[in-house]
């Protein structure tokens, strides 16, 4: 039976997918990518030969119902961004949409994504948080910065290098500056790298440095050490 599986691809090692992944690609009549140039990368390191397809943020509205109707038809297809989990922060909910509407069976296989390591290797409470992605960059931004120095748990964003020190700088006016953070930069990668400390402790560090990479910015509750505190 035809089906669209959604499968996640490593966000930096090669060696971070399962076989089970590999299996999938390699039965799967075409694979969906965000950037065929990169996956093929990936599918070429593990010797998978198969028929790609663009589905990316700049095609998918025009594309989705086209690959809705090719899966309905019969074809089995592997969607894969260029790292991570498809749909996280990354296309793949409208045509999982499109899909679950048709009756179509969808399935995600589990494997990478950048927020959990993140957000476990942090040190910071994991039992409750929100992902809130990538932040506005203009409309809404102040708005959502402001949300979040409300939240009382843990709060994970995902942020471009060249934004970093901007971003700290905002949640560190909105919540002050001893509020706890972790910053994981290249995850996985050879330079990977996790800082951790106060807000006004990581923006020196960044300040003080080129900052390179994907990022991925693990903010303290309002409150939580005060709530750690009464625990111990």
């Amino acid at each position: 039976m035809a089906k669209l599986f959604l499968v996640p691809t490593p966000i930096g090692n090669l060696e971070d997918i399962t076989l089970r992944a590999l299996r999938i690609l390699k039965e799967a009549d075409v694979v969906l990518a965000e950037d065929t140039r990169t996956s093929g990368n990936l599918l070429r390191h593990y010797d998978i030969s198969k028929p790609m397809a663009a589905f990316h943020i700049h095609n998918e509205h025009q594309q989705v119902e086209r690959f809705a109707d090719r899966i309905e038809a019969g074809e089995t297809m592997a969607l894969v961004t260029d790292a991570g989990t498809p749909a996280i922060s990354d296309p793949g909910f409208l045509l999982v949409r499109a899909c679950v509407n048709r009756g179509i069976e969808v399935e995600c296989l589990p494997g990478a994504t950048a927020f959990v390591p993140a957000l476990v290797d942090s040190g910071l409470s994991a039992d409750r948080f929100v992902f809130e992605g990538f932040l506005p960059h203009k409309k809404g931004r102040q708005t959502k910065l402001q949300a979040i120095a409300t939240y009382p748990y843990t709060t994970v964003l995902y942020e471009s290098p060249f934004r970093l020190v901007k971003t700290l700088q905002q949640l560190a006016e909105l919540v002050g500056p001893e509020r706890r953070v972790s910053v994981a930069r290249e995850l996985t990668k050879i330079h990977e790298e996790n800082v951790r400390g106060t807000l006004a402790e990581v923006i020196a560090y960044f300040n003080a440095k080129e900052v390179k990479g994907e990022i991925v910015i693990v903010l303290e509750g309002k409150n939580a050490s005060d709530k750690t505190e009464e625990e111990d």
